[in-house]
């Protein structure tokens, strides 16, 4: 299933991608009351706290909708009216790979790690598709990073690398926008990473089931159409598997946490100094991974105060 978060009468709403369109998951369960007594997940969020059951759930309800029909087109949204909300709104925990792609680190002339490197995001950085991002006057050198995200499905401590993707939910798009300049400052990276809507998701969280291998999703990159990263997802030196593995020796990872597992070549930073351009106010930014989708943000002065 294709999942994601819209803006509706004001509040955060389910939708479920639909060759009818967009499913209002809440307009649609009060459009058809009578059901089979199953528990339908409204939200994300409790579709994510009711594990396998509730998507099960979801998925009985929305295979049962007709998909013609003027019921149908009163519970389905058109894709392009949208006002994308983050793909995952609300999560505990947002926890970053630095420096996992092999060609990356050849271009930015760093060694190979020898552990996954982890750092943070906080919810002021989640963005949606289609949202603006503010670009900071405390820096001149944001950098884009086409990354593949991770939705934790399943609580998960201490778990091995073969059990690791079985604690997977689903997979989405991500940009890991990057404040060079702040970035660097000291040996910590967060002032760099956490300014306001430096981490847009999106558009969809697609369950594990319809992505099969991630380490096999070709990844792109795009400024103002044209291509700036062109990789995939096997170039990755600590898998999706040792990721999770890994973080989970660290820390409880739960339902709804997200994982963005690092950008590979073709940055901003990676170029010779000369042709470092990074991004300004009217820039598009378009993430692409095979499967999941195309996440696109445009970037805009920030307004102060």
């Amino acid at each position: 299933m294709q999942l994601l978060n819209f803006w509706g009468l004001e509040t955060l709403r389910l939708g479920v991608k639909r060759e009818a369109g967009i499913l209002d998951v809440a307009a649609a369960l009060n459009a058809v009351p009578e059901r089979s007594g199953e528990a339908v997940p409204a939200t994300l969020r409790a579709v994510l706290d009711g594990g396998e059951t509730a998507l099960h759930s979801l998925r009985n309800f929305v295979d049962a909708l007709p998909l013609l029909g003027e019921g149908a087109k009163a519970v389905h949204r058109e894709e392009a009216s949208l006002e994308f909300a983050p793909c995952v709104a609300d999560p505990g925990k947002i926890i970053c790979i630095g420096l996992n792609y092999r060609r990356h680190a050849e271009e930015t002339g760093m060694p190979l790690p020898e552990y996954p490197i982890l750092f943070s995001k906080f919810p002021n950085t989640l963005a949606g598709h289609g949202t603006a991002v503010p670009l900071p006057g405390s820096t001149q050198k944001v950098d884009y990073e086409a990354e593949l995200g991770i939705v934790i499905g399943q609580r998960a401590k201490d778990v091995s690398e073969e059990e690791a993707l079985d604690k997977v939910f689903g997979y989405f798009a991500a940009n890991d926008l990057s404040a060079r300049d702040l970035q660097t400052r000291t040996s910590q990276w967060l002032a760099g990473k956490s300014c306001d809507r430096f981490a847009p998701v999106g558009p969809y969280v697609v369950t594990k089931d319809e992505v099969g291998d991630p380490g096999q999703l070709s990844i792109r990159c795009w400024v103002n159409g044209e291509v700036r990263q062109d990789s995939n997802t096997s170039d990755m030196i600590f898998d999706c598997r040792q990721i999770i593995s890994y973080i989970s020796r660290c820390m409880t990872l739960l339902p709804g946490d997200i994982i963005l597992t690092g950008t590979p070549e073709g940055v901003i930073m990676g170029y010779p100094p000369e042709k470092q351009s990074y991004l300004k106010p009217g820039d598009e930014v378009t993430v692409e991974l095979e499967k999941l989708g195309r996440l696109t943000n445009r970037m805009v002065a920030e307004q102060s105060g």
